[in-house]
């Protein structure tokens, strides 16, 4: 969801100006104040040129998530700036991190190189996630996308997956609470519709 808070936090991007903003829009100058200051209500039509002048879309990708597979290096490991971005087609709050999906075992659901899109912070303690799917990293380092399940003690959990053994018996060192699934799929046609845009950019 597009709001003022999420564009005045991107207006302090380098390069990323009122003005610049304005002209993406198509609109006069102040236009852009007035939609800060509450006088003036964002247009429908409006929210795809503010989120594509602003990169409001993008969401890093931190790296692979195990499906069956274990998926290292650390969190801790990646670069801040992430592995690359995805652009999905819809403003996303800056809380939010994505991960690729490796391995099948969480099929039919979830496919290999599937990206997931979760919140950076755990938001929430471990016993409201039981029963949930999430991405998880356990205090070894390991990254997984698995259901949590209860442990035998409060301070450990067993992961399961759709077709494959349980993981049991472990703690986890963060949750990440799914915000969004995007399939592959659907992934690929956003990057084909980017790089045709950026192509038609660079042609004029």
């Amino acid at each position: 969801m597009l709001d003022v808070a999420m564009i005045e936090r991107a207006l302090e991007k380098p390069g990323k100006t009122k003005g610049g903003l304005a002209r993406a829009m198509g609109v006069r100058p102040g236009a852009v104040s007035e939609i800060l200051g509450g006088q003036r209500l964002i247009k429908a039509a409006e929210i795809p040129l503010i989120t594509e002048y602003l990169d409001l879309n993008s969401v890093p990708v931190m790296g692979r998530v195990g499906a069956g597979s274990v998926i290292e290096p650390d969190y801790e490991q990646v670069p801040v700036e992430g592995l690359g971005e995805v652009a999905l087609p819809f403003p996303i709050s800056e809380e939010t991190i994505a991960f690729e999906v490796s391995g099948d075992s969480m099929l039919p659901k979830y496919e290999n190189g599937d990206v997931i899109v979760v919140y950076r912070e755990q938001r929430h303690p471990l016993s409201s996630f039981y029963g949930e799917e999430a991405i998880v990293r356990l205090k070894t380092g390991e990254r997984y996308l698995k259901t949590i399940e209860r442990g035998k003690s409060p301070s450990v959990v067993n992961l399961k997956s759709f077709n494959a053994k349980p993981i049991v018996g472990v703690k986890l060192e963060w949750i990440g609470e799914i915000f969004v699934t995007l399939p592959r799929g659907q992934i690929q046609r956003i990057r084909a519709k980017a790089a045709a845009k950026s192509r038609s950019r660079s042609s004029k």
